[in-house]
């Protein structure tokens, strides 16, 4: 098992929810795998999950848990997983299921054995609430876990980065930088809106993610590569 000094996180947050999360934290994984580092996705809360024979499944932390090395059990890479596609906190109170930080951060210290780099995929953007009480940003600020934002490039997108980076930057954990997504293939303007970013978020992006239809870890792992990872350790 690396020592505590050897090992390595970050914490994937989002404008808004939809905004390609998952998306990036798998290409971090794979690439960091690629580039001959131990690495795992984590995702400490998900909403709306499949029911199978194994248990509550939700597709985010699968496709974390498939790029992980070594493999982890499901449990360890989402441990808190809930059927209801609707906020983390309201579906834990329908479950009564609490979720308080103590527990985040012993399930944390548990999951980060046996690898050197930990990815962590917030749920939803930076505030979302814990339940009964906190907020899912907790975790990386009791941890000081540097914190990566994924905008997605659309309509509302400048106002939402804006306020997002003044909650991270507000508190204990280390703002590393942002990535754009092109979710919108319709969105006006992206030239222009990626150059009001650079200007709100204080820095160019580490990469832009072109309108993916499916989705694809490989494209955006090769993107982000040696110099994005350089950036982000």
């Amino acid at each position: 098992m690396p020592a505590r000094s050897e090992r390595h996180s970050i914490y994937v947050t989002g404008t808004d929810t939809g905004v390609g999360k998952t998306l990036v934290a798998a290409a971090l994984v794979r690439a960091l795998n690629q580039a001959g580092r131990r690495a795992r996705g984590l995702k400490p809360l998900a909403s709306g999950a499949a029911r199978t024979p194994e248990g509550l499944r939700n597709a985010d932390a699968l496709a974390l848990q498939a790029e992980g090395r070594p493999t982890a059990p499901y449990e360890l890479v989402n441990p808190w997983c809930f059927e209801p596609a609707i906020a983390p906190h309201l579906a834990a109170a329908e479950a009564g299921i609490e979720t308080p930080l103590p527990a985040l951060l012993e399930w944390y210290e548990r999951a980060c054995e046996s690898c050197e780099w930990t990815v962590v995929e917030g749920a939803g953007g930076w505030r979302v609430p814990l339940h009964p009480r906190g907020f899912t940003s907790d975790l990386p600020e009791a941890l000081g876990l540097p914190v990566l934002l994924v905008v997605g490039m659309r309509l509302g997108c400048l106002n939402h980065a804006q306020l997002t980076f003044e909650a991270i930057r507000r508190g204990p954990a280390p703002f590393v930088g942002w990535i754009g997504n092109r979710i919108d293939p319709e969105f006006a303007r992206p030239g222009e809106n990626l150059a009001t970013l650079e200007r709100l978020l204080g820095a160019s992006p580490i990469a832009v993610i072109p309108a993916l239809s499916p989705p694809d870890t490989g494209v955006v792992a090769r993107m982000l590569g040696k110099t994005a990872l350089a950036r982000l350790a």
